[in-house]
């Protein structure tokens, strides 16, 4: 689904990505772990072309998108819902969603629906102001403006922080739900608990560097409590 390869990144220059590889299954949740400053939100926007890497490979469905722009990825079937419940505030929940259910052309509305769906919630609030939303009601929008493009492959930075716990558990359930139905998604995830339980798959990323992985099968008692201290150092 997702192929990184020796990816070097950063800002100016800063380098926070150095020789990271990474990949993704055809379906589930690769869980990314590590400590603020790790690289781990570089990697999300890397893979999908926000930031143009110094060196190493971009690989969506076996092709190269290292050259490709944010847009042309997102037309491969690539989705990324970034850090901080972004929105447009100042238009109304229902014309957040239109504004990229516009760009599906005719299934724009079933698409509409079919993300509301999984956010029955925001049912009730589709005329208010998303600048007047709760923070897990506008991280609801902006995963489910997400879904409307309808993506094979979803990236989620920290979907979770900052949320109040009432609505944390339906984001959690929503994510998981997505993965079932054969979405692939790759979570950057605070909660080590949910995070490793939802994984099919799980790195740890410390100084722009993949120091540790493996399955979501692994993840027992003893695993997580292995994982927690190695998050430790």
């Amino acid at each position: 689904m997702l192929e990184i390869t020796n990816l070097c990144a950063g800002y100016g220059r800063t380098q926070v990505l150095h020789s990271l590889s990474i990949s993704t299954s055809s379906n589930g949740i690769l869980s990314i772990l590590g400590h603020n400053g790790a690289g781990k939100s570089t990697l999300l926007r890397t893979a999908v072309g926000l930031i143009k890497p110094t060196s190493g490979e971009v690989k969506l469905f076996g092709q190269d998108v290292t050259s490709l722009s944010t847009h042309e990825r997102v037309k491969r079937g690539m989705a990324y819902v970034p850090q901080g419940q972004q929105s447009f505030t100042q238009l109304s929940c229902m014309e957040n969603l239109q504004v990229v259910a516009d760009l599906q052309g005719r299934v724009g509305k079933a698409r509409i629906a079919e993300a509301l769906d999984r956010f029955p919630a925001l049912t009730q609030v589709l005329d208010r102001q998303a600048g007047l939303l709760s923070g897990g009601q506008r991280q609801q929008l902006a995963i489910a403006r997400a879904l409307i493009t309808a993506p094979k492959l979803l990236l989620l930075d920290e979907p979770t922080e900052g949320i109040q716990p009432s609505v944390v558990a339906e984001i959690q359930q929503t994510i998981i739900d997505l993965a079932k139905d054969g979405m692939s998604i790759v979570l950057v995830e605070q909660n080590i608990g949910f995070a490793l339980d939802a994984a099919t798959s799980y790195a740890i990323v410390a100084r722009g560097q993949v120091v540790e992985s493996g399955q979501g099968a692994e993840t027992t008692a003893e695993k997580q409590t292995k994982v927690r201290e190695s998050l430790a150092i």
